[in-house]
């Protein structure tokens, strides 16, 4: 900025400041109000909507695959995206990190004295692609499916015992752990395990349960599950067609 354009500021400052409201009660006044509107709205959706619920926590076990809170669904996105377990560290640290510090220093290397967007390309550019970065990546990981469930519907053409054990098969599957490495319909991850929307047409229940147990590294067991659970999460994996 010249010592112009920097006297001219000082000028245009003092008179509006002279004109102006002070900070209390004026501003004070108006941020009260909205943090009141912003606290009743809050309160009005957690009545109405309430509380999303997941499963019964339980505590014994090792499979449970935590999701985060909306606001972190780009960062459960991009560690979805980035999948080699030696890449995590970038995921999770080093890009998040590494964007932080390029808008820290937006200020830094674009010195323009300008205040109109057309005429800021370089802050202009950064904002827009991080905020569309982070508002794909927060749909993409809202609108992935859950990891601790299977939300298909059961088959109309079973019996009523047979969707009994279809039922079954279907919390035992998202109990077991097997969405973290598979996808079923809409819920799971993509890899490193095969997809099993299908699975039930590619193999028939013999197969599945000998490769349930006697899998391929680095599949774990399902060996010591309990035969009743065992033979629901057969029955229910090969129902999938």
């Amino acid at each position: 900025m010249k010592q112009a354009e920097k006297e001219q500021y000082l000028r245009e400052y003092a008179i509006l400041k002279s004109q102006g409201k002070p900070f209390f009660p004026y501003a004070v006044a108006k941020d009260s109000a909205m943090a009141v509107v912003v606290m009743l709205v809050i309160i009005a959706l957690s009545l109405v909507l309430g509380a999303e619920l997941g499963p019964k926590a339980d505590p014994t076990t090792t499979t449970y695959v935590p999701r985060p809170e909306w606001y972190f669904f780009f960062l459960f996105e991009l560690l979805r995206v980035i999948k080699p377990p030696i890449l995590t560290p970038l995921a999770t640290v080093g890009v998040p990190t590494l964007a932080m510090v390029l808008l820290l220093t937006l200020p830094f290397y674009d010195r323009s004295a300008e205040r109109r967007p057309e005429r800021r390309p370089v802050a202009m550019a950064a904002m827009i692609l991080t905020v569309a970065a982070m508002a794909f990546l927060t749909y993409q990981g809202a609108n992935a499916g859950s990891p601790n469930s299977v939300d298909m519907p059961t088959p109309t053409s079973l019996s009523p015992t047979q969707a009994a054990v279809f039922n079954q098969g279907k919390l035992v599957t998202a109990q077991s752990g097997c969405l973290a490495c598979h996808k079923i319909g809409d819920n799971g991850n993509d890899g490193p395990g095969p997809p099993l929307t299908n699975v039930g047409a590619r193999l028939p229940a013999q197969a599945i349960e000998r490769t349930l147990q006697n899998p391929t590294a680095p599949m774990p067991s399902f060996a010591n599950l309990p035969p009743q659970k065992l033979s629901a999460l057969v029955a229910f994996l090969s129902q999938l067609k």
